[in-house]
């Protein structure tokens, strides 16, 4: 599956952005996830394993307990890719920088 595919689907978005602030058990995620997206245990099962077959996520037992990580791989591969695009935001990115520094010396200047 491609890394776009993986992350194509907001539950597996949302479990990458719980994960990228560090390790979480998987009830912490599932409780994270049936709350906002009103999906099973198992529902919530099957995204964490996508995201592990796929490289995102990694997992260590701890006692009864299953601990997730992020795996920066795949987005470093996305990451790469957009690289070709960025052109058509950098420059964009430049003037508003350049229009806020503009903007804030017209408000020092009396």
């Amino acid at each position: 599956m491609h890394a776009f595919e993986v992350l194509g689907d907001p539950v597996r978005r949302r479990i990458v952005e719980l994960l990228a602030d560090g390790e979480l058990s998987s009830g912490d995620i599932t409780a994270v996830v049936q709350e906002e997206f009103g999906i099973s245990q198992p529902a919530v099962s099957q995204h964490l394993r996508v995201l592990r077959d796929n490289g995102f996520a990694s997992v260590r037992p701890q006692g009864a307990r299953r601990l997730y990580a992020l795996d920066a791989g795949p987005l470093a591969q996305i990451d790469e890719w957009l690289g070709r695009y960025r052109r058509f935001w950098a420059q964009r990115l430049d003037a508003l920088d350049t229009e806020i520094r503009r903007g804030r010396r017209d408000r020092r200047t009396p």
